[in-house]
């Protein structure tokens, strides 16, 4: 008598509910990929300078002006 394998019923079960993580990661995988490498050195540090800054400013706030501007997105 054949023994019962039980890995197709496992993967098929995990293949159910695990689907929408992979894609979704392999979705934000590529994006993040396309948008990374489309990127040039002057648009690097463009963003880095504008962060830093930005950075300044928040310390520069009281805490409670700093927790309103977080929370725009600021």
């Amino acid at each position: 008598m054949r023994k019962f394998d039980p890995w197709p019923v496992f993967f098929k079960r995990e293949w159910n509910r695990n689907w929408p993580f992979l894609v979704g990661f392999a979705i934000t995988g590529a994006l993040i990929t396309k948008f990374s490498l489309s990127l040039t050195g002057t648009d690097a540090k463009r963003t880095l300078s504008k962060m830093s800054s930005l950075l300044v400013n928040l310390e520069m706030c009281s805490p409670g002006a700093r927790s309103m501007l977080i929370m725009k997105g600021i």
